[in-house]
């Protein structure tokens, strides 16, 4: 069943059936695998790799966002010092690449310059097909990088790629970037508290 599947009368009734879906959405994240994304996060984290994160669309603003959180929120309190970049945030060098040469390789040209061994590359993809995340998680896993991928509906092609996926069981855009930028802020928050003094967690706002 999709939703919504029919019109519906006022705002308020769609409203009750958008944060239903919303709920019985986040609940289908599997938690084992979000056990692992904090892990391999956190280790990058701690060991002074970079996590580069992409997306297009609202993914994008998803990902630029992640990289702010991630970035100042986790130095916050804790000795972190994370190394954290959107590839969706340079305006410039996304244009001179999809000009230049595809747009399908906006992200995974940018890696092949910036990556490192032991870096991570987390795709944020309500299809999870989208050509240009595809590329950037086929080439990270042949160069050796760990790939978290974020995906909804059906899961598509980055599903199936990464070493972490975290799907989001949906069919509606909106449900499933809501969820993903959830799961942006949990994990930032989970692991930020799990490093602070326990005197902090509840002096501070998160």
């Amino acid at each position: 069943m999709t939703f919504p599947e029919s019109k519906f009368p006022d705002i308020s009734a769609y409203s009750d059936a958008y944060f239903k879906q919303y709920a019985k959405a986040s609940s289908s994240i599997n938690k084992t695998k979000l056990v692992e994304a904090a892990a391999t996060l956190l280790d990058a984290y701690k060991n002074s790799k970079t996590l580069y994160v992409c997306g297009n669309g609202g993914s994008a603003s998803i990902a630029n966002h992640l990289a702010c959180d991630h970035g100042k929120l986790l130095a916050t309190d804790t000795d972190l010092q994370p190394r954290v970049q959107s590839l969706s945030t340079n305006i410039e060098v996304i244009t001179a690449i999809a000009n230049d040469i595809s747009y399908d390789q906006v992200f995974v040209h940018q890696l092949k310059l910036l990556a490192n061994s032991g870096d991570i590359v987390m795709t944020v993809s309500s299809s999870g097909d989208s050509e240009n995340v595809v590329q950037a998680a086929r080439w990270a896993r042949e160069f050796g990088l760990d790939v978290i991928a974020m995906t909804g509906f059906s899961g598509g092609r980055t599903a199936e790629i990464a070493s972490v996926n975290l799907h989001v069981d949906a069919d509606n855009y909106g449900i499933i970037e809501d969820v993903h930028q959830s799961l942006m802020h949990l994990l930032g928050q989970f692991m930020r508290q799990s490093l602070m003094n326990k005197n902090l967690v509840q002096e501070r706002r998160f």
